[in-house]
C-alpha cells in the first residue's frame, strides 16, 4: 500500500508470505484433484468410455454437463454455510463427499448411471470453488489478491499439464494390468479417492480466520486481522450490499455472463481438445496413441499457465482490472474457431494455445472485480450466484459443442459458438467498468 512505513511494510511482506506458503500451496493441490476430477471425463471419452457404453457426442456432452445442474442448485447455500461454520469443516465435507462420487464412476454399468453420478459429483462439490475464492477474501488484502487467485487458479492449466498425460497413463496402465476392468474405470477409481484423504488432512490443516493462526506470531495475527477487517468495513460501508440485495443485483448478474463467456470456452477445451487432437487422424493423417493425445493436449495449458501467473502480477501491480479482463477475452474469442481452419497439425496447436492463454489470463483477473463492492455475507452469497451461473456454461459448452459436432459431423460450428460467447463477454465487461458509483449505490439503496 501506499504510503506505509517500513515498518508495516516489512509486517505485510513477512506476513503475507507465512499465508501465501501455509495455504496456497494445501489448496492448489485441493483444485488440482478437484478439477482432475470434474474434467478427466475428457480423457475417460476417447479412451474406451465412449466406445464401452455406447455413448454418441451428444450423450458424451450431456454427461459431461450434467454435473453442473446439481452444482448449480447448491452453490449459493453451500458458500452461506462455509461463511457461517468456517472453511475448514465445510471444505473437508466437500472434499470427502465428491471424492467418493468421484471413485464409485469407476463402476458404471450404463450411460443413464453414468449421468447420476455425474450429476451427484455436481452436488457433492458444490460450493467448493467459490468457497476457496471466498476464503482468500479473509487472508489476502486486495491489492494482491488477484495474484493469490491466480496461484490458486494454477491447478486449471496444471491439471492438464499433469493431470491429463497421468489419466492417460492411468488409463493405459489399467488396459495392460487388468482384463476385465478397463483402464478408464481404473482412472476414475484411481483419481477419486485423493479427495478423501486431502479432506481429512484439511480438518487439521486449514485454519479458518487470521485471528485463529497459531503459526503467526500474535503481531502478525492482529496485523493482518486488522487489514482485512478494515477493508471489509470501507466495502460495507461504501456500497452496503446486504445478502438479497447481492443476489438481485444487475451488475451481479452481469458478471455472471461474464463469468459464463470465459467457463464457456474453458470447458469446451477442457472436454474436447483431447477428442479434437484424436480427430487429427481424420484431418491431416496423423494416428496418436491415447498417451500422445495427453501429452499434446498438456502444451497449450503449460503456456496458460504461465500467462495467468504474469499477467495477474501485471493486474495487481497496475490495479487495472477491466482490460485485463476483456482483452484475453477479445484473443481467445477470435483465435477458437480459426484454430479449426489452420492446414497443420502444429498451426492448429498454435491457435489453440493462444486461446488456452487468454482463458487463463481472464481467470483470476476476473474476480477481483465483484470484490470490489461484495463484502461478508453478501460476498459469500454473490461470489457464489457468479459462479453458479457462469458455470452453468459447463453445461452448455460439452453438450451444444457436442450436439453440433454430431448435427455437422465437424467441431468448426461448435467452436465458433465458442468464439462468440467469448467475445460477448469482453463486450460486458467493457460496459461494467471496474464498480458501481457510490453515490449511485447509497441512493438506490435508500429506496
Amino acid at each position: 500500500m501506499s504510503g506505509q512505513s517500513p515498518a508495516d511494510a516489512a509486517m505485510e511482506k513477512r506476513t503475507l508470505k507465512k499465508v501465501t506458503l501455509r495455504l496456497i500451496p494445501f489448496i492448489i493441490v485441493m483444485y488440482f484433484i478437484n478439477y482432475l476430477d470434474r474434467t478427466n471425463l475428457g480423457i475417460a471419452g476417447p479412451g474406451g468410455m465412449n466406445e464401452e457404453l455406447g455413448l454418441t457426442a451428444t450423450q458424451f456432452g450431456f454427461a459431461a454437463g450434467i454435473f453442473f445442474f446439481g452444482y448449480l442448485l447448491l452453490e449459493v447455500p453451500s458458500n452461506l454455510a462455509l461463511h457461517r461454520f468456517g472453511a475448514r469443516k465445510w471444505l473437508a465435507r466437500i472434499l470427502v463427499s465428491w471424492g467418493l462420487v468421484a471413485a464409485l464412476m469407476a463402476f458404471v454399468p450404463s450411460a443413464g448411471w453414468l449421468y447420476v453420478l455425474r450429476f451427484l459429483l455436481g452436488v457433492a462439490e458444490a460450493g467448493f470453488f467459490p468457497g476457496i475464492i471466498l476464503y482468500l477474501t479473509y487472508w489476502f488484502p486486495s491489492s494482491v489478491r488477484a495474484r493469490a487467485t491466480a496461484l490458486f487458479m494454477l491447478a486449471i492449466p496444471m491439471s492438464s499439464v499433469i493431470g491429463t498425460p497421468l489419466s492417460s497413463w492411468i488409463i493405459a496402465g489399467g488396459d495392460e494390468m487388468f482384463a476385465n476392468f478397463s483402464g478408464w474405470r481404473f482412472m476414475f477409481l484411481v483419481e477419486g479417492l485423493p479427495a478423501v484423504v486431502l479432506g481429512i488432512i484439511c480438518l487439521f490443516y486449514l485454519t479458518d480466520r487470521p485471528r485463529d493462526a497459531k503459526w503467526l506470531t500474535p503481531e502478525e495475527r492482529e496485523w493482518l486481522q486488522t487489514r482485512m477487517d478494515s477493508e471489509d468495513q470501507q466495502k460495507s460501508e461504501t456500497f452496503h450490499y446486504p445478502v438479497r440485495r447481492a443476489l438481485l443485483q444487475p451488475r451481479v448478474l452481469a458478471m455472471s455472463f461474464v463469468y459464463f463467456g470465459m467457463v464457456y470456452g474453458l470447458y469446451a477445451l477442457s472436454f474436447f481438445l483431447p477428442t479434437i487432437i484424436a480427430g487429427f487422424k481424420e484431418s491431416f493423417g496423423t494416428d496418436f496413441s491415447i498417451v500422445q493425445i495427453g501429452l499434446i493436449t498438456a502444451i497449450p495449458w503449460g503456456f496458460g499457465a504461465l500467462t495467468m501467473y504474469f499477467w495477474s502480477r501485471h493486474g495487481d501491480r497496475t490495479n487495472e482490472r477491466v482490460w485485463h479482463v476483456a482483452l484475453p477475452l477479445f484473443v481467445g474469442g477470435i483465435s477458437i474457431p480459426v484454430a479449426l481452419y489452420m492446414s497443420s497439425p502444429f498451426t492448429t496447436m498454435v491457435a489453440v494455445t493462444i486461446t488456452c492463454m487468454a482463458i487463463c489470463a481472464a481467470l483470476p483477473s476476473f474476480w477481483p472485480l465483484p470484490q470490489t463492492f461484495l463484502a461478508g455475507a453478501a460476498a459469500a452469497a454473490g461470489l457464489a450466484l457468479i459462479n453458479s451461473l457462469g458455470n452453468s456454461a459447463g453445461f452448455f459448452a460439452p453438450y451444444i459443442t457436442g450436439w453440433l459436432a454430431e448435427l455437422t459431423g465437424t467441431q468448426n460450428a461448435g467452436m465458433w459458438v465458442v468464439g462468440a460467447t467469448m467475445v460477448a463477454a469482453g463486450i460486458v465487461t467493457l460496459i461494467l467498468k471496474a464498480a458501481p458509483a457510490p453515490d449511485k449505490v447509497d441512493s438506490s439503496a435508500a429506496k
